[in-house]
Parts: structure tokens; C-alpha cells; sequence
């Protein structure tokens, strides 16, 4: 019946959206075809920023476009590879991790004979720049991989993710780079970390080897700068890193979390239903681990969802109505 609803709708019909995602209205889709992912707000709304392998890339660049899908441009060197870019409380720059001073090319992908891993590329490092993509400032100098940067405007902070301290830890520092201060000290990989509004809690990512032998695996990958992204829990804790508490026990990945604008509840991203595949839908919990809601029931992959500064509006990441098997594009939605 659903196949049938969908040959019957294929511009979408409003029922059927309702039934797949009932806190979502006004679905649209800004962008179309390609791998666009990790779409973030300015403060003041109107654009987004966003990585995506348009315009013949191999690897992924940041653009910004407006908030309806216009405008597209990109603002990284269109060199190396990018992920993460976010915008600054001035709403005139941008932050954005890079390889691009490492190699012009695309690195290597991850040797997935070693299993389904994930690059942590060393020459990833995090890159002040204005909106129009002008670099100001290279904001890490550690040694190793230093990316996965968001921003509370509020404090003017960053969160992410280094192997400054020779694990994958969560650290701090201010947006101009001063500051640094690791808040993580588990062994095993802290990483996608992102604020509450006010500042006062964080969540992220997180896999902490339980076993010697876990614990042996994962510093033989990280050695080769691998990691395996496949189980995955969330944690919270205070904005200093303090009162650190795991809120999700799925045994699968979970990632990609956000607080809702009023800090009561956190939106993720989880292939908890269809555990070790590619299919992820988003899923609300409360930050003590209560009270677990599926939001989205597209099939697929769905991702990266991101509240805009008035909290009516979620963008996000999907194959949803994708024409290829590794299309991912960038929605809006009406939050209710």
C-alpha cells in the first residue's frame, strides 16, 4: 500500500507526509541531487550553510544559500576536503574544518578492508573565515585531526572534536581560538557535540570501549587514522563537561543530536530500528533518557537536524524522494 501511496503522490501527498513525519509541515526540499549534507542556520535565519559534492566534486566543499534554496555559493577554497561549517554570533563568518592545507586532492578514503571505519583525517583543521569565504584565521595548530566545530552564540564558544590530547576528545575555545580546554577524558571517541541555547548542557556522540579488547581495536584504527562509526550512544552533560551522563544503550549509532530550542527535549539522528545499516530516522528523547519518540519514518537515511534561531523551522538531511541510491538533500520543515 505505501508503494502504491507513493506511484499515486509523487509530489508528496500531505497525508502521507503527516504519517511519516507528524511534528513536520510545509516539507521542502532546497536542494536537488548530489550529497548535501550538514545544513546549519545563521543567526538571523535567512541563509544556511551547508557540504556538498556539487559541481563535479569528488569530496565535499561548504556553501551558504538562502533559506528557500537560493543563492547557492560555495565559501571554502575548494581544495582538500570539508565538513562542518558553522556560522559565528556576528552572522558575517563562518567556521569550517579542512584539509585543504595538507593537499589540494581529495585524501584517500578509508580502507574499508578493515570493516565499515571512518577517515580522521590528521590534516583536518579548523578555519575562521568571513561569509564570503575569505580565511582569517587558522584556529587549531595540534597536531592530528581537529574538526566537527559548532558554535553557542550566546557564550561565543566552540565544541569539537581533537586528538590533541591522543584520543578523540570533546574540547572548547573561544571563537577567535584562544582558550582551548579539553572536557572529555574517556578513553575511546567523543565527537558531535553541540550546545543547549543558554549554554548550560551539551550532547554529543560518543562509542567508549567497554573491553580490553575494544579498547585495543580502537587505538589500532586511530593509530591509522580510523574509527568506526557504527556504534554509537549519546551522552549529556553541563556546558563545562562536568556531570557526564549516557542517555541511549541501543547497541546501534546514534548521532547527529540537537536540543530543542527550550532545552527540554534533544532531536537525533538513530538506526536504532534497523540496527547496523544505513537506514536512520530521527528520534526525540528527553535528556535523562526518558520518553523515546520516532519523529521521522521515511526509509533511508534522514539526518542532521538543526533548529533556526526562532525554533519554528528544522533543517535537515535525507534520501526522502531521492532518485539515486547516494542522493542526500538538504529540507525544511514547520516544526509543530
Amino acid at each position: 500500500m505505501k508503494k502504491l501511496l507513493f506511484l499515486l503522490c509523487p509530489f508528496v501527498c500531505p497525508a502521507q507526509v503527516a504519517d511519516q513525519a507528524p511534528h513536520f509541515a510545509n516539507l521542502i526540499q532546497l536542494t536537488h541531487g548530489g550529497q548535501n549534507a550538514e545544513a546549519y542556520w545563521a543567526p538571523d535565519g535567512k541563509r544556511l550553510i551547508f557540504q556538498s559534492t556539487r559541481d563535479g566534486r569528488e569530496c565535499d566543499q561548504q556553501y551558504i544559500m538562502n533559506a528557500d534554496g537560493s543563492n547557492v555559493h560555495m565559501v571554502s577554497t575548494g581544495k582538500g576536503v570539508t565538513t562542518c561549517g558553522y556560522f559565528c554570533e556576528d552572522n558575517k563568518h563562518i567556521i569550517y574544518a579542512s584539509t585543504h592545507e595538507a593537499g589540494d586532492a581529495c585524501p584517500p578514503p578509508a580502507d574499508r578492508s578493515r570493516g565499515y571505519v571512518w577517515a580522521v583525517y590528521p590534516g583536518f583543521d579548523i578555519y575562521l573565515a568571513t561569509d564570503d569565504g575569505k580565511i582569517e584565521k587558522k584556529l587549531t595548530n595540534s597536531p592530528g585531526y581537529d574538526a566537527e566545530g559548532t558554535i553557542n552564540w550566546k557564550l561565543r564558544k566552540i565544541i569539537y572534536t581533537s586528538l590533541a590530547s591522543g584520543d578523540l576528545d570533546l574540547w572548547t575555545m573561544n571563537e577567535d581560538g584562544t582558550g582551548k580546554k579539553r572536557i572529555t577524558t574517556s578513553d575511546g571517541y567523543d565527537g558531535g557535540a553541540v550546545f543547549s541555547r543558554d549554554g548550560s548542557k551539551i550532547v554529543w556522540r560518543a562509542n567508549h570501549p567497554d573491553t580490553a579488547q575494544k579498547l585495543a581495536d580502537y587505538r589500532g584504527l586511530l593509530k591509522d587514522n580510523l574509527t568506526t562509526p557504527m556504534k554509537m550512544e549519546l551522552f549529556v552533560a553541563d556546558g563545562d563537561g562536568s556531570h557526564q551522563k549516557q542517555i541511549t544503550n541501543f547497541g546501534c549509532a546514534s548521532f547527529a543530536p540537537a536540543f530543542t530550542p527550550d532545552g527540554k527535549k534533544i532531536l537525533f539522528s538513530s538506526n536504532k530500528h534497523h540496527c547496523d545499516s544505513r537506514d536512520f530516522e530521527l528520534y526525540l528523547i528527553n535528556p535523562d533518557g526518558s520518553s523515546l519518540e520516532q519523529v521521522t519514518s521515511y526509509g533511508g537515511f534522514t539526518s542532521f537536524p538543526e533548529f533556526s534561531p526562532d525554533g519554528k523551522t528544522l533543517a535537515f538531511a535525507s534520501s526522502y524522494k531521492s532518485t539515486g541510491k547516494y542522493e542526500f538533500n538538504i529540507f525544511t520543515a514547520t516544526w509543530k
